[in-house]
This record gives structure tokens, sequence and C-alpha cells, in this order.
């Protein structure tokens, strides 16, 4: 069934920029990771706005678009939302918010607290997430080189990929309690102020990866031109070294390595890094330390999937 035209109270009620951001509110602006550790939220933008009545794009499904911009509007900082922020976050209006959430609650996406008058995320969001983490066959394969990194190296292991402007984890393990720098499956980083984040953009094609760059300029000028000089340099020395570095670029004394796990055509680009939680890091530690065994895990997970010889290509054409 096609999906009803929006009226135009809603029309003009729309964003008129492409996205709204979460990082502009103050009161959402951390989170704490796993073990305490001080965690920004990544700003990650919301859908696209969707096109209006005159846009070409018959096969955009408006209303789907805006039940999944509410379901995005929820983040570890403000787990429960009601009418009012889901329309301040969103930018839709309120009757069409009261709509979107009534379906969702009946479909268990959402749960309503009565005491609070609020939303938060159902458990349906949750099974929704399960099938895709089960079919990813990388997952399995790389656990047991994830889990000896990090034996030899006490870093926390992870394995990212890219979810439109940021880095989503889908695997982390560590050897034990001293490293506080594990992120739980789901959350995200990112993309340009990270090490995961660069390795993953290096990995794309070079049309793909000129595409994600102009869209994070346009998205967040201020913090494009922040990052821009660490991607420079990381760009540069990736041809020679092979991995992408972050000593506290994102965060002071949360130091980072990571390199792309090279996958066969069809599959989602992966990287694989190395995170420590330090103050008195030497500086030349992961580099000498810990790069030659990430390098060398990667090898082998890249070999378990089939792709060989794939340390022999410079980079993505």
């Amino acid at each position: 069934m096609q999906s009803p035209t929006p009226s135009v109270s809603e029309r003009r009620a729309a964003p008129s920029s492409g996205v709204r951001r979460l990082a502009s509110r103050p009161d959402a602006a951390h989170v704490h990771d796993e073990g305490g550790t001080h965690v920004p939220l990544t700003g990650e933008p919301l859908l696209p706005a969707p096109p209006d009545a005159e846009s070409t794009d018959r096969q955009f499904a408006i209303n789907l678009a805006r039940g999944l911009q509410v379901l995005r509007a929820f983040t570890p900082a403000e787990p429960m939302l009601g009418n009012r922020e889901l329309a301040d976050r969103t930018g839709l209006p309120k009757a069409t918010i009261s709509r979107l959430t009534y379906t969702l609650t009946l479909l268990g996406y959402l749960n309503r607290s009565e005491k609070y008058q609020r939303y938060r995320l159902g458990a349906g969001v949750l099974t929704l997430g399960y099938p895709m983490l089960a079919a990813m066959q990388i997952r399995q394969i790389a656990r047991p080189y994830m889990e000896k990194l990090a034996r030899e190296t006490r870093c926390s292991v992870n394995l990212g990929m890219r979810d439109r402007l940021s880095v989503v984890y889908v695997d982390s393990c560590r050897p034990g309690r001293d490293n506080r720098a594990q992120p739980d499956i789901g959350s995200t980083r990112p993309l340009l102020a990270t090490s995961i984040g660069r390795a993953l953009l290096i990995a794309e094609s070079a049309k793909e990866r000129q595409a994600v760059l102009n869209r994070l300029r346009l998205d967040d000028p201020e913090r494009y031109a922040a990052d821009l000089p660490q991607w420079d340099a990381d760009q540069a020395a990736f041809a020679s070294r092979g991995y992408t570095l972050s000593r506290g670029d994102w965060i002071r004394d949360i130091h980072a390595i990571a390199v792309p796990v090279r996958q066969p055509p069809d599959d989602e680009r992966i990287a694989l890094n190395c995170t420590i939680v330090s103050r008195r890091l030497a500086d030349d530690w992961i580099e000498r330390t810990v790069a030659p065994l990430l390098l060398e895990a990667a090898l082998r997970i890249e070999r378990a999937c089939g792709v060989t010889d794939a340390r022999a290509l410079a980079g993505p054409p």
C-alpha cells in the first residue's frame, strides 16, 4: 500500500537542513563507557530529510523514514523521550510524532512509561539487530584471532563497520578488567576522529570515500576542519605502514591503532583495532609492539575469510 502524502502543515514543519544533529544538544553531549570511561556522543546525524511533494524519488517511503527517524532519536544519554522532545529532536510535527509513537509501541519497538509519560526503545529494536550479527561470519572467524591479540597486547580488540557517518562496533573482547576501553556492541564512534573510522574510510573506493568526506564536511564544518589534519596524515602514512593511529585524538588518554580487514566484494567493509587507556604510554609502544601483531592478526583473518594476498594491495581502486 502506498504511503499517504504528508499534509501541507507537515511539509512546512519539516527541517530545512538535510540532517538533524544530536551533538547540538548540550544535555546529550557525553555518556560513560563500560568501566567508567568518559565518552562523548558522536553527534550521529539522523536520517536525511525526506523528499518533499515535488520530489521525483517515488520509491522513498516517507512514513517509514519518519518512523526510523524517531527510533534513532534515542541515545544512551537520553534513553527516555516524550512526544514533545521527539518532535524537537526530529523536526517532525507533534501530531505526526504521536501517530508514530503509538504505532511503534503497538509493534513493540517502543515501550511507554506511564510513570514518566515518556517512551523508551522496546525489545523489538533488539530483535532487528540480532539476525544481522548472527549472519556476520566475520565475527565467528575473527574471534579466536581477536582473543589471542588481546592476550598478547593487553588491549581491547574490536571489530567495527561504517554506519553512514559513524563507526558502529560489531564485536569486542579484552583480556581483563585492567583495560577499560571496551565498547559495547552497537555503540558508535565518530568516523574521522578515530583510528578505526579512518581505517574504514581508507578501505572504501576513492569515489565512495570522497562522497563520505563531502557529507562529513557539510554535516559539521568545524569538526571536519579539526579532524582533517589527522586524516590527511593517516592517509599519507598508510601506504607505507598499513595502519591508522590515534594518540588521544578523540579522547585524551585513549590510544588506538586500526587496520582495514579486506572482505569478499559483496561483504561490508570491516576494520580491526586495538585500544588502550593509559596516561603513561611510551610514544612508540603501540607502533613498536602492537602494530606488528595487529597486522598479522588482520592478515590471518583475511585468509580465513578466503581473501588471499590481500596485503599486497596498496589500497582500494
